[in-house]
């Protein structure tokens, strides 16, 4: 595999302070024109009606219309100014409750289906980022801030599935998903572990790459480092491909903001490793100029019709929300929301609901399609 930038390269920070104030709304390819308000004007607190259509689900491609409903809101389920960075969605349909991570605040949170009831889960939480359960109903915890994959057992210990690799810490693993076969691949772009803000300032000391973890040996295998910073990850629905993000943009100037993928050999290794999508979407400004803006996916899912649905963020209004891909890298449809969104997660009782973690909040919307697997 090919080699890039190793992590101790100097980079190029990015700003993500950085707002580019656009007005867009629903037109026929990628390109977005004005509307009458945007998702920052909108009241999220649900006393003032959303009108439907909802005006922030917004269609690029026909072919996002069978998805869209139309007498539907996204709402926000929660909001919390003393949470700080909302991600690792995790849907557990056995206790009906989705299960998320604020990693400054080292907790993870839980919304119940039932009433809408959110507390604390858990404290502290290694500054868990990405959150999944296995096919036996087990959470996994990707840590920030102990470098580590943790699962929680049924008895109530924990077990560290991986910590090392080749004798190395990890970066910080950050996001995972679980194969049908046990097997549990993660990525470890290591932002956790360039800052104490969501984890424990430290050196990387490993280039970044995407690991699998082998169910049955426990043996911990390095399939892909031909990415920058692969960050949010997710299996197609016959598990078959692997799409990952790539944040690498933030710290290297020659990186693309693009979804990589792979096709799976054996359920064991990846091939021909290419980009997906780019993250690259015209946009109309107010003065009516067409410009090209590029933000980051980051927490990505696939649908059983095999779209990805990705988290997407840090260029404004009219850009950040949730971006859905066909099959075939088109980016077909829009869900805006008034923050950044880290992560995506299909759940409910039907896994027809898509539940948005976005910086402070929790949003969620309904769809016509179900999650591809489990989380």
């Amino acid at each position: 595999m090919s080699k890039l930038p190793a992590a101790s390269r100097t980079s190029v920070e990015f700003d993500r302070r950085t707002w580019l104030t656009t007005v867009a709304a629903a037109a026929a390819g990628t390109l977005l024109g004005s509307r009458a308000a945007s998702a920052a004007d909108r009241d999220w607190t649900g006393v003032v009606p959303t009108r439907y259509p909802d005006p922030d689900i917004v269609t690029l491609d026909k072919r996002f219309k069978k998805y869209a409903l139309g007498n539907t809101p996204i709402q926000r389920l929660y909001h919390n100014s003393n949470m700080l960075w909302a991600e690792g969605p995790a849907w557990n349909g056995v206790g009906r409750y989705l299960l998320w991570s604020d990693i400054p605040n080292n907790v993870q949170m839980r919304w119940l289906e039932e009433d809408g009831h959110v507390s604390v889960f858990r404290n502290p939480a290694g500054n868990s980022n990405g959150n999944t359960f296995d096919h036996e109903g087990r959470q996994i915890a990707f840590e920030h801030g102990n470098r580590r994959v943790l699962r929680y057992d049924y008895n109530g210990k924990t077990t560290v599935l991986a910590d090392k690799f080749e004798g190395k810490p990890f970066n910080a693993p950050n996001d995972g998903a679980v194969h049908p076969n046990g097997d549990v691949w993660f990525t470890d772009p290591g932002y956790g572990s360039l800052m104490n803000y969501e984890g424990n300032k430290g050196e990387l000391l490993l280039k970044e790459a995407i690991y699998r973890i082998d169910a049955k040996s426990g043996k911990v295998e390095k399939v892909a480092d031909d990415i920058y910073k692969p960050n949010g990850l997710c299996f197609s629905p016959d598990y078959k491909k692997l799409y990952v993000a790539d944040t690498g943009a933030s710290h290297y100037d020659d990186a693309p903001k693009n979804i990589r993928m792979w096709d799976i050999v054996d359920d064991k290794k990846l091939a021909k490793g290419r980009e997906f999508a780019s993250m690259k979407l015209a946009m109309k400004t107010a003065d009516g100029k067409t410009i090209d803006k590029a933000g980051f996916a980051d927490g990505i899912r696939a649908d059983v019709d095999g779209n990805v649905w990705a988290s997407a963020g840090w260029v404004g209004d009219g850009y950040d929300g949730v971006h859905i891909f066909a099959p075939d890298g088109v980016r077909i449809g829009q869900i805006l929301l008034p923050e950044i969104c880290s992560n995506v997660c299909f759940g409910g009782t039907k896994r027809n609901r898509l539940f948005m973690t976005g910086s402070t909040s929790l949003y969620a919307v309904y769809v016509e399609t179900q999650g591809a697997h489990i989380t």
